[in-house]
This record gives structure tokens, C-alpha cells and sequence, in this order.
């Protein structure tokens, strides 16, 4: 623990000393995030802020040993996780290229670092194999919660702040189930992601930008995999929920968009962060209140790792239905979608 500290620590400090230095060398290239009808920035603001996230992480795991295959490969495909965010933020890439990069580092992930979820153990008893299916869902998963992160990218301090959320309660998980790797990373990660919150909470003095959000969002699925693969049908979704937020946000968009007949992958200004701001919360509010939710979907993994099956189902159904409430007052999807509203309703009539 002494020397996960100290690493922590280096982090933290690489990143508070080396931002405002890189906020002052992105300004004289005029490298900035242009505001436009979907974001809420009226000045141009230094983007690439991720690149200090990844060099104070890269501080802090320099001396990690032994070297493993699985870390030489999250690492090799950070590295081009890094240079794809890079030239997003800079020629603004097409999702179809993102998208062909982030799967050749998925696929880098599984077959050169061995990092795939093969099986779940069921709650009474056998294992459910994922056989030909593995490589398929591992993808999916790293992928999807890659772009998650960087769909709720919106505000200043959101993606941060719930990208730390998150990698705290992965590194508690880990303490718990006692994996040191996992416990390292996370916890390096957290502590470069805090340092440079500092600079980017509201209001921001630099965004992190693609380059930030989509190594954030690679990261955290590469360590949820690690730290709950092949374990018990419950443990499969703890993940699922320290990352509530950005899945879920991610899922409401894709159902809205095909509900609204768009394509899947146009850009919309109706996520959970727009819609608090249409309903008159500050810019301050709306982040610190996605933090809340986003501390609600942790607190909800952590007991959800300690509770007996029945326990969990409860739990699991008690956040779905706050979920849903949410989605349907805030009018996510549209404003007639309202099933469980009109169900209660309904109920209450009779």
C-alpha cells in the first residue's frame, strides 16, 4: 500500500504542476474547442487536457514490475487510444475511423493481453460459457463504454469527475477482491484524473477533449474487465453499474434516436446534462448533480457485492426504476414516452 500511495501521490503532483504549463503552450499553438450550437462554452477554451491525464499516469506506472503481457498491452493500446484522441480534437475524425480504431485496440486487448470475459458463474450453481461469443461481447463492452465516457463529455468537470467516480469504486472493488494490479492502475488513473479536475472543474480553464474522454473511457473498461471477469452472474454487473451514467445515457441515445428516426450516430442536444440545464439548472448544479447520481450507482455496486441474490435483485430493481423515473421526467427519449408514469397513474385512478 506504501508504494501505491507514493505512486498516487506522484501522479497527483505531475498532474497539478504540469497543466497550467500545458494550458499556456496550447494557447500559443491555438489549439482550442470552438463553440457551437451543442456545447455550452461561449469562448474558445484550450483543448488536448488529456494528454496531461495520460503523461502524469504514465509518471506514476513507470516503475511498475513485473511488467506483464496484459500491461504491456493496455498500455500499447493507450498509447493509440491517445494519438486517435489527438487527431480527433485537432481534424475532427469521422465516427466511422474512431470507430475502426477503437476496435483494432480492443482486439489488441483480447489477443495480445489475454483480457476477455470467457464465462460467468451462475448463482446456483455451473458456469454459463460465452465460447465463440467472448471476443464479441469483450468488444462491445471496451468499446461501448470507450465512447460512453465520451458522449457525456459535455460539461466542464463531467466526464472527469464521473471517470473518477467510477475508478474509485473500481479501486475499493479491488482492495476487496484483492487485486493488486487493478488496485495500482485505478488508483494512479484516479489521482492523474483529480489533479487536472483542479484546471477543468467549471469554470474550465481547459478541456480534456477526445483525447482525454476516449483514455478515460478505454481505461475504466480494460480495468472493469480485469477486476470482474469470470466471476458470478451478480459480480457481472457491477461494472455495469459504477458506470450507470455514461451506459445508460448512451443506451437512452440510442433508443431515442431510433424512436426519433435518426441515425444512430448523429449528435443531438437531448442527453441527461442537456436536459437539467432546458430545465434551469446552473452549469455548476447539473455536473454536481450527475456526480450524485453517478455516487448512487457506486454505492449501489458496493452493496450490490455484499448482498445476498435476493438483495441484489432488489437493488438492481429499485435503481431501475429510479432510472426510469428519471428518464421519463426529464423527457429523455421524447416527451410522450412515459409508460411507468402513465402505469402509476393508471393505478392511482382506479
Amino acid at each position: 500500500m506504501l508504494k501505491i500511495t507514493l505512486l498516487a501521490c506522484i501522479s497527483l503532483l505531475a498532474s497539478l504542476i504540469i497543466t497550467p504549463l500545458f494550458i499556456k503552450w496550447i494557447i500559443k499553438l491555438n489549439i482550442t474547442d470552438k463553440p457551437n450550437f451543442r456545447k455550452v462554452h461561449k469562448n474558445p477554451i484550450p483543448t488536448l487536457g488529456g494528454l496531461v491525464i495520460f503523461i502524469s499516469f504514465l509518471i506514476g506506472i513507470a516503475i511498475i514490475q513485473p511488467v506483464s503481457s496484459h500491461h504491456l498491452a493496455i498500455v500499447c493500446g493507450a498509447f493509440i487510444i491517445i494519438g486517435l484522441g489527438i487527431i480527433d480534437d485537432i481534424y475532427n475524425l469521422s465516427a466511422k475511423v474512431k470507430f475502426g480504431v477503437q476496435l483494432l485496440v480492443a482486439l489488441l486487448v483480447i489477443f495480445w493481453g489475454g483480457i476477455q470475459v470467457e464465462f460467468i458463474n451462475l448463482p446456483f450453481g455451473g458456469q454459463f460459457e460465452f465460447g465463440f461469443f467472448s471476443t464479441a461481447i469483450t468488444v462491445l463492452w471496451i468499446v461501448g463504454i470507450t465512447n460512453a465516457i465520451n458522449l457525456i463529455d459535455g460539461l466542464d468537470g463531467l466526464a472527469g469527475g464521473v471517470s473518477a467516480i467510477a475508478l474509485f469504486t473500481i479501486a475499493g472493488m479491488a482492495v476487496i477482491m484483492g487485486n493488486t494490479y487493478v488496485l495500482t492502475i485505478a488508483t494512479v488513473l484516479f489521482f492523474s484524473t483529480m489533479g487536472f479536475l483542479r484546471y477543468n472543474f467549471y469554470p474550465a480553464k481547459i478541456f480534456m477533449g477526445d483525447t482525454g474522454a476516449l483514455f478515460l473511457g478505454y481505461m475504466i473498461s480494460v480495468l472493469a474487465l480485469l477486476g470482474f471477469k469470470n466471476v458470478t452472474i451478480i459480480s457481472f454487473v457491477i461494472p455495469i453499474f459504477i458506470l450507470g451514467v455514461p451506459i445508460s445515457d448512451t443506451l437512452i441515445a440510442i433508443v431515442r434516436r431510433f424512436i426519433n428516426n435518426k441515425p444512430i450516430s448523429s449528435p443531438d442536444s437531448s442527453h441527461l446534462h442537456h436536459r437539467l440545464l432546458k430545465l434551469g439548472f446552473s452549469h455548476k448544479q447539473t455536473v454536481l448533480f450527475i456526480y450524485g447520481l453517478s455516487t448512487m450507482f457506486s454505492v449501489s455496486a458496493i452493496l450490490f457485492s455484499m448482498t445476498t441474490v435476493w438483495g441484489s435483485v432488489l437493488i438492481f430493481l429499485i435503481a431501475i426504476f429510479v432510472l426510469q423515473l428519471l428518464i421519463e421526467y426529464l423527457e429523455l427519449v421524447n416527451s410522450n414516452f412515459k409508460p411507468l408514469t402513465n402505469l402509476i397513474k393508471g393505478i392511482m385512478q382506479k
